[in-house]
């Protein structure tokens, strides 16, 4: 840290540590407790913040800050609220804590899926670190960003890490970032390894609906598709490459089982499966709108080319039967043998532990049952009109729920309403006080999960608290988040007051390990994690970062394709073939993969013609971001539509647009444009969910007409998989 003593500026290190794993490194200068200058250290040229980082306290210091504890003073969700003290918010937190557990049970008890803070210290572990020593609680498993893709991956691989570093992919000839745009959601370094890669002299394709911001930002060829036929696309491309005997003969019979079987699927011949369809690209063209010379060269182009990464984006797999988008995806790189080379890529989930990071300690959960996180709003409904939840909705741990949820901690996340499907479904489950009879959110602003609570507690944003930060996948170092500026009005880190209701509950030492301060805590567990050679924590705040020196380059795989050892699954190969799935018996989970038409898809669009995708703006990340009215101005809500389509509907740029389905309907100005594919339109996922008095969503948020029906074998998020219509909005008519 630097300190001027003339003006008494300080310029202050520190790291972003919002959900889109850019991790910007940030220098702040600081003047008599304000920020005056907010930039990039070009020392780190792969940490550059993107305008969100620069925008971190405009967004996060605005006037519109929560700055007091506030208490529901009218039905749940009307948004009427009024200031309380911190011991009266303590006080009924730790009441509605213990009659909730002593009434129903310590499985009653929830922490909401959140990660508005990705660092050591959040308040969704400080909350299960309490309740697990007093009793337990409901927990979850699957995440709202990857579920199909983290769940499926194993089937074939046995593992998750599936990924590669990204310093490999300067050895790829060709590289297909396939429904993936690290442009806009950052996604690590990513961009600053593909962009070397591409100097280089590497081609870049960009398979998605929309030609994304990542198209321009590489100079990359952009191949539209309908959502949700990916799966057909690759048995299509899986079919040149088998018919031409492109495909690596050996890695398959050496290293796979199920090829076999995958190629009788491929000429509709599959035991048990027998369809006589030929899996080919005029069947494809049909299904994907790409056509058949377009997919013939894709799969020529990625079989010869040695090696080539087919990196696949979580937009695929979030996505009704996303599941087979990942076994798609891990299938096209085994037939081609691009898996344990540099500068190939196995697909599937793609993580890489590249070191060993600091994590906090957690206690065993008494309570064994686990839903997929996803599903959370039905089990609030266990036991309402004799449905119960149990193993067939993927309950793990447990054979059925004996109580459905009654207590809601929802911490940093905007999950319990605006980031879940089918907002008005959320609602009114949510507005019903006879199912869920407690929640308590932890936030710096009024959102709208805040509105429907009935505690809100203000928080600190990561301008006011100290935090050690950690990478996602691909990252070779630790950051640290410096406390800049004093907390706003009364907020305080979730460890304060979670430390206090820990007292009251005589749990305190069990809650912090013998600490009661939370900067003390997170000192002992990085001083107890980190090696001789690496900084002492105070060092680490100094400076902000530490690198780890002489990382090695990780190939994912490596020794799998060497044969030192074998892939971590039963068969000790690459799974193609699944036993264990086959066994399921579900028409969606078929044995082999494979194009699975979604209920939601082009081929089933009789009453909503249009598909609908969201997808990740610049101007936010996830919902973090939208009440900054400079970015919002910049990236403003539009409804991306082709011109054909809107030339149907008598719509021009700039007309205001009602889209709708089933369940619900928003307000969105129409852009008109040759970069969305017809039959497709787009909304850029985050807005906050604001009605009128029609019930309309005002501010555009997509999951006003998103489904809660998960995908058939993660019971994951398919929130791409929408069908809808759109007529322009007359305002003189209403």
């Amino acid at each position: 840290m630097d300190k001027n003593n003339t003006t008494n500026e300080h310029i202050i290190p520190t790291m972003g540590r919002t959900n889109c794993g850019g991790r910007c490194r940030l220098l702040i200068t600081e003047k008599d407790g304000k920020i005056i200058d907010m930039k990039g250290d070009p020392a780190y040229p792969d940490k550059m913040p993107c305008i969100r980082g620069l925008n971190y306290h405009k967004t996060f210091l605005g006037a519109d800050r929560l700055t007091t504890p506030l208490i529901r003073i009218g039905k749940r969700g009307e948004g009427k609220f009024e200031p309380i003290s911190w011991k009266e918010a303590v006080d009924l937190i730790t009441k509605e804590w213990i009659r909730i557990r002593d009434t129903y049970g310590p499985a009653s008890r929830y922490v909401n899926y959140g990660w508005g803070v990705e660092a050591l210290m959040n308040g969704t572990n400080l909350a299960k670190r309490l309740l697990r020593p007093d009793g337990g609680h409901l927990d979850y498993y699957n995440n709202y960003s990857t579920a199909c893709t983290s769940y499926t991956t194993p089937y074939l691989y046995g593992t998750t890490q599936s990924g590669s570093s990204f310093d490999t992919l300067i050895d790829s000839k060709l590289i297909i970032l396939w429904a993936h745009n690290p442009a806009e959601t950052r996604f690590d370094n990513l961009m600053y390894w593909l962009r070397k890669a591409k100097r280089q002299g590497t081609e870049i394709i960009v398979i998605d609906p929309r030609r994304n911001a990542t198209v321009d930002a590489l100079g990359a060829e952009w191949i539209g598709i309908k959502p949700t036929t990916d799966s057909a696309l690759m048995d299509a491309m899986a079919y040149v490459i088998w018919k031409e005997d492109l495909y690596d003969h050996d890695f398959i019979k050496e290293k796979c089982i199920g090829f076999d079987r995958y190629f009788a699927y491929l000429d509709g011949k599959e035991p048990g499966r027998e369809d006589e369809i030929i899996k080919n690209p005029f069947w494809a063209s049909r299904i994907t709108g790409i056509s058949e010379e377009t997919i013939e060269n894709l799969a020529r182009r990625y079989a010869l080319a040695k090696p080539a990464a087919l990196m696949q984006g979580y937009g695929g797999q979030r996505h009704m039967n996303g599941e087979q988008f990942t076994r798609g995806g891990i299938m096209l790189a085994c037939l081609t043998g691009n898996v344990g080379i540099s500068g190939g890529w196995a697909s599937g989930a793609g993580q890489c532990s590249m070191v060993d990071l600091p994590s906090m300690p957690m206690p065993e959960n008494p309570v064994k049952a686990s839903i997929p996180v996803f599903m959370w709003t039905d089990a609030v409904l266990n036991g309402q009109n004799q449905k119960i939840f149990g193993t067939a909705e993927g309950l793990i741990g447990a054979e059925r729920l004996d109580c459905g949820i009654k207590m809601l901690i929802n911490l940093a996340g905007n999950i319990l309403i605006n980031q879940h499907s089918d907002i008005n479904r959320t609602k009114k489950i949510l507005e019903d006080e006879s199912f869920c009879e407690f929640i308590v959110c932890s936030d710096l602003f009024m959102t709208p999960s805040a509105k429907h609570s009935d505690l809100v507690l203000p928080a600190t944003s990561m301008l006011e608290s100290d935090n050690i930060v950690t990478p996602w996948n691909q990252g070779d170092f630790l950051g640290f988040c410096n406390k800049i500026v004093e907390p706003v009005g009364e907020s305080r880190f979730e460890f304060e007051w979670l430390y206090e209701v820990a007292q009251n509950l005589g749990l305190a030492e069990e809650f912090a390990c013998g600490h009661s301060d939370y900067n003390t805590w997170m000192k002992a567990i990085y001083e107890d994690y980190r090696e001789k050679q690496m900084p002492s924590y105070e060092e680490l705040k100094e400076a902000g970062i530490y690198v780890f020196p002489n990382t090695p380059k990780v190939i994912a795989f490596e020794k799998q394709r060497t044969g030192e050892k074998t892939f971590p699954t039963p068969s000790g190969k690459v799974e193609i073939y699944s036993k264990e799935l086959e066994d399921l018996n579900h028409p969606a989970i078929p044995a082999v993969p494979g194009y699975v038409e979604a209920e939601e898809g082009p081929g089933t669009s009789q009453k909503y013609p249009l598909q609908l995708i969201g997808w990740h703006t610049l101007g936010r990340a996830h919902s973090v971001h939208f009440n900054n009215e400079e970015l919002k101005k910049k990236y403003p809500q539009q409804l991306w539509m082709n011109p054909e389509d809107g030339q149907a509907r008598g719509l021009k740029n700039g007309d205001m647009a009602e889209v709708f389905n089933d369940r619900g309907c928003l307000l969105v100005p129409v852009l008109l444009t040759d970069e969305i594919i017809p039959g497709v339109t787009a909304i850029a996922q985050g807005a906050w969910h604001r009605t009128d008095e029609d019930g309309r969503d005002v501010e555009a948020s997509i999951n006003i007409l998103t489904t809660q029906k998960p995908t058939p074998l993660a019971k994951g998020n398919p929130q791409h998989t929408n069908l809808v219509e759109v007529r322009k909005f007359n305002f003189h008519s209403q």
